[in-house]
């Protein structure tokens, strides 16, 4: 039976999440599939329509 509300993650426990964030951060590059896809669509979309006012 689980507990409404209440979960655990291996990883944050160990800390690898807090790292990739840091890592991420630092870098400038999301290190999510979804944060990856949103940053190279917008390049892709910066370089073919040129930079936003």
């Amino acid at each position: 039976m689980k507990i409404p509300g209440l979960s655990f993650s291996l990883k944050r426990a160990i800390g690898i999440t807090a790292a990739k964030q840091k890592i991420a951060k630092k870098t400038g590059i999301p290190l999510t599939k979804q944060g990856l896809e949103r940053k190279i669509g917008g390049a892709v979309l910066k370089a073919i329509l040129g930079k936003k006012k």
